[in-house]
């Protein structure tokens, strides 16, 4: 998953399991009767198995220790990457293509924050602004390491931030929402501590900041919280060059071509690590999913998978993408269905807030949204007996370029450096008080770091809605399945037959 903002069954090597499966309180997996839905979905729900999603996540894995260890955009780790997907997908049969596009990469030219004769490596965080050369020098003031730290106005009370620089730890809310808040105290300056280990790259405001934000590890953010009060210089200056990746895309030979139903995972890692669940599993849950549907199911609206690269360096695969189809056929496209990161080693059962109603957030999402989440909010409780949760449409992954143009989406999400609550512990199990994926970004997000039971059920939940909407999308936007249309004709034929026949009576009488 990106860092950008505002704007994924049988049973596993016991050994390779026992690592990160988080105990579920036993009445989240009670037996649940059987959910009403097309046959389709149920028999690709049986299909789709943990070890086939698992396999996929092993080829990530070797696929990042045989290129540097990592499989991020424009390396070869991630290349690879995708000839493993789309050689996959050929050989089952799909109509596949590998379109190339341009990314922007920020080259970094100065990137320090310097205190006494200290100076700490501070990365700046896409569309932070620059400083001048030299940079800008200011008292350090320490924000206070609350459960929210930065995220609201009153954490800045008390301290005087004009023309500092802000010190605040990563956590709860965006970075944009952290920066937004200590430019509006005053400070001239950001410097966000990871809340992990490793630096704090690879991640972005997401639309262009307000005041020069940069990232610094979690040991030195935490040498730095102790500097409080003196004097402190920031340099963060950089350039960019295009570079080309490339997405996969294929789609079914079968079903309509002018009512699409579209998922989408992002295939690319950070620099930090393999990727294995941000977002191996997102990736590997859907292609298991496409290759057990096959390249010629009996559906009604065609199933068209996308493998997004440069996810992580701003959501470019799939903005470019959508930003390069024609109003026309941006309108065969039924809905999206995003899966980023559906393994989080301590994780949560989070559902994109198609309706908006758990919170303020960014809004609902185009109208259709709300019926997406409800078929997975449905699934998951009552197939899986798993409370789910809303979560944001905060424009962090690949849903964003569909969403801005009216396509209806929703999606999978199982957490990232946000922390488990006391009460989300509870319910789904996990340790409170924890990020969802503390290798979030890092070299620790590996093979060793899956929840496989998460990985299962929403691998599962993936399947089953996916293969629903290939039937029918009538809840999203009123296109019913061809058996749906041919029943109503049959019923419209027996209505005009049964009047016909009583007019013929009425008028012999």
């Amino acid at each position: 998953m990106s860092g950008r903002t505002g704007v994924r069954r049988a049973t596993i090597l016991a050994a390779s399991a026992s690592l990160a499966l988080a105990v579920v309180p036993a009445a989240n997996v009670a037996s649940a009767a059987p959910l009403d839905g097309p046959k389709l979905a149920q028999n690709l729900t049986k299909k789709v198995t943990l070890e086939g999603v698992n396999r996929h996540l092993i080829a990530f894995q070797r696929i990042a220790d045989r290129n540097d260890g990592n499989r991020a955009a424009g390396t070869s780790g991630y290349d690879a990457s995708v000839e493993y997907v789309a050689g996959k997908l050929r050989a089952a049969g799909f109509d596949v293509s590998t379109p190339t596009f341009m990314y922007p990469v920020q080259i970094t030219d100065a990137a320090t924050a310097k205190v006494g004769a200290t100076t700490y490596e501070n990365i700046p965080l896409e569309f932070s602004p620059q400083t001048p050369v030299g940079g800008v020098t200011g008292p350090l003031r320490v924000v206070p390491e609350d459960g929210t730290p930065g995220c609201e106005a009153e954490d800045f009370a008390g301290q005087d931030f004009t023309g500092s620089v802000a010190l605040i730890r990563r956590g709860a809310c965006t970075f944009d929402i952290k920066h937004r808040n200590a430019a509006a105290a005053g400070a001239i300056a950001v410097i966000i501590a990871n809340n992990t280990e490793g630096p704090l790259s690879g991640v972005t405001l997401g639309a262009p900041g307000v005041v020069p934000t940069g990232g610094v590890t979690r040991a030195d953010g935490t040498a730095l919280a102790q500097l409080g009060g003196q004097p402190a210089t920031v340099d963060l200056r950089y350039h960019t060059e295009e570079r080309p990746s490339r997405n996969v895309i294929a789609q079914t030979r079968t079903g309509r071509t002018d009512n699409v139903v579209m998922a989408g995972a992002h295939l690319d890692s950070v620099e930090n690590g393999a990727g294995i669940n941000d977002n191996g599993t997102g990736s590997a849950g859907l292609l298991e999913s496409a290759l057990q549907l096959g390249a010629a199911p009996k559906v009604n609206n065609a199933v068209r998978f996308a493998w997004w690269g440069a996810e992580e360096l701003g959501l470019v695969g799939s903005e470019k993408y959508v930003q390069g189809l024609t109003f026309e056929q941006q309108l065969d496209i039924a809905l999206y269905l995003n899966f980023d990161m559906i393994g989080s080693p301590n994780a949560a059962y989070f559902v994109y807030d198609g309706d908006n109603s758990d919170g303020d957030g960014a809004g609902a999402g185009p109208y259709g949204s709300a019926q997406i989440e409800q078929a997975f909010v449905d699934y998951l409780t009552t197939q899986k007996g798993v409370q789910t949760e809303g979560t944001d449409f905060s424009g962090r992954s690949d849903y964003g370029e569909f969403i801005l143009n009216g396509i209806p989406a929703g999606g999978l999400f199982t957490g990232a450096e946000g922390v488990k609550t006391e009460a989300q512990a509870t319910k789904w199990g996990g340790t409170a008080g924890t990020a969802y994926d503390p290798n979030y970004h890092g070299p620790g997000d590996n093979l060793g770091n899956i929840d496989r039971t998460a990985l299962d059920r929403n691998s599962d939940a993936l399947a089953w809605v996916t293969a629903s909407y290939a039937i029918s999308t009538e809840s999203v936007n009123g296109v019913p399945s061809r058996t749906q249309r041919a029943e109503a004709r049959a019923a419209s034929k027996r209505s005009l037959h049964v009047e016909q026949h009583d007019h013929s009576h009425a008028d012999v009488a």
